[in-house]
């Protein structure tokens, strides 16, 4: 048995159920396929009694980000990221944002690349990313997958990043805290009502695999989607935040994040910002200390500030976060109050401003908009190793980077209200092309297709 033409390999947690059955244990469908057949998530199945895994190592081409993009916040601010989403899911959310990859039905195999967790990791040794994120689909059902890279990331000094909606067994989550550095779990609400009929999931298990979580020592911050018409009246939020407060404290990071129509849930608009502003008040005025808004643009609604003093630690704009009054160990360094900041200075590069006056052959400009604040820049033909140049439209200098070879996406996100847009040049025969993000957790599938044909 194949998936697109992929063979398979023996799986982590099942057991045999009858003569033609295998249950698996990783998330609690514990689905009970025949030999040939596919769980509920598409890329696990019974072959010859035994559980397979269809998607070791199978990825959407990886991309750079930064950490940000994960809704981490409050670790390594800046730090440039590996993101890699894997295809199939143990849910099936009506409003997914990445329903392409998630939902298999859909899936178009030329979107599919191959990846061993040696080249994972070489890949971000050769280009200096210290962290690598599990993301986009969920990385629940790439499980295998995803332990062999992250302990192999472990003994090259790099982290780790699993964001997730977290619909998984209690025996596979040990073995993640024992080898992921952080956790951005997304709780989508505190009703199983919800649950049940928007993503064919059941709530509890997720608010214990999100305690036991909590109760290790990992970095672990929170993600609530508001979904318009869904979950975002008041009732919704404040059970959220008080189940929040009762079970994971007044520390934790709490994202409030904006949602854009996708998939089978188009017919509202986007998530207001005063709705967003709203929530933010509330679970500040009931003792949330540490409240972020997700998808928004807004100056100073993701800055992290002393609670000593009141001045600004870390200051962000959408996805770019920039130090201030905050020294390497996390404190502040106009009263010295300890932040929950970790490695606050670790992730942030010093750019040098290039040549204005070298001359680049090609170029793609864009016009930043209300639906996209950021962008992949992705290479589509060649695979020689480029330097562009990005020039900000606005008040931000222009900066180069580099692109080598294996290494074929990043991000390029919006810096300041003053920034209008973005010129990305080169002077190679590659060529390249910008796709919008329509939100931060979105991976842009729909054209690599044509790009490439």
């Amino acid at each position: 048995m194949r998936l697109h033409g992929y063979e398979s390999r023996p799986a982590m947690h099942w057991k045999p159920f009858s003569a033609d059955k295998v249950e698996c244990g990783l998330c609690p469908r514990h689905c009970r396929p025949n030999n040939g057949q596919m769980g509920y998530c598409g890329v696990r199945g019974a072959v010859n009694g035994a559980l397979h895994t269809f998607n070791h190592g199978l990825s959407l081409p990886v991309a750079e980000e930064y950490i940000e993009t994960e809704a981490v916040v409050h670790f390594s601010p800046g730090a440039r990221i590996l993101s890699l989403g894997n295809i199939g899911c143990m849910m099936t959310c009506v409003f997914c944002q990445n329903w392409e990859t998630s939902q298999i039905s859909h899936l178009d195999e030329r979107h599919i690349r191959r990846y061993t967790p040696q080249e994972i990791v070489n890949l971000c040794l050769e280009n200096g990313i210290t962290t690598i994120s599990w993301t986009y689909n969920d990385p629940v059902v790439w499980h295998e997958f995803v332990i062999e890279t992250s302990k192999l990331a472990q003994k090259s000094g790099l982290r780790t990043v699993y964001k997730s909606a977290f619909y998984i067994e209690e025996a596979p989550v040990d073995e993640l805290i024992e080898c992921i550095d952080i956790f951005s779990l997304s709780l989508k609400s505190v009703s199983d009502e919800f649950y049940r009929k928007s993503t064919n999931a059941r709530l509890a298990p997720i608010l214990s695999r999100i305690e036991q979580v909590a109760r290790s020592n990992r970095h672990l911050e929170i993600s609530y989607l508001m979904i318009p018409g869904l979950n975002d009246s008041r009732d919704d939020v404040r059970n959220m935040i008080t189940w929040v407060l009762a079970h994971l404290g007044d520390q934790v990071p709490l994202h409030l994040v904006a949602f854009h129509p996708a998939y089978k849930y188009t017919g509202v608009q986007r998530t207001e910002l005063g709705t967003l502003i709203e929530a933010r008040n509330m679970a500040s005025d009931m003792g949330i200390r540490h409240v972020y808004l997700g998808n928004t643009q807004q100056t100073g609604a993701n800055d992290t500030i002393c609670t000593g003093c009141g001045a600004t630690l870390v200051r962000r704009y959408g996805l770019i976060s920039r130090p201030e009054q905050i020294n390497e160990d996390g404190s502040c360094s106009n009263c010295g109050v300890q932040s929950p900041v970790k490695l606050p200075l670790a992730g942030f590069e010093q750019w040098q401003q290039p040549d204005s006056s070298a001359d680049f052959k090609q170029s793609l400009e864009f016009h930043w908009h209300s639906e996209a604040q950021s962008v992949h820049v992705v290479r589509t033909k060649g695979i020689a190793p480029d330097r562009l140049r990005l020039r900000p439209l606005g008040e931000h200098p222009l900066v180069e980077r580099s692109m080598p070879s294996g290494l074929d996406r990043f991000i390029v996100s919006r810096q300041s209200d003053n920034d209008r847009g973005v010129v990305i040049s080169w002077d190679s025969d590659n060529q390249y092309k910008i796709m919008p993000l329509l939100d931060r957790a979105h991976y842009p599938v729909a054209s690599i297709a044509a790009a490439t044909e």
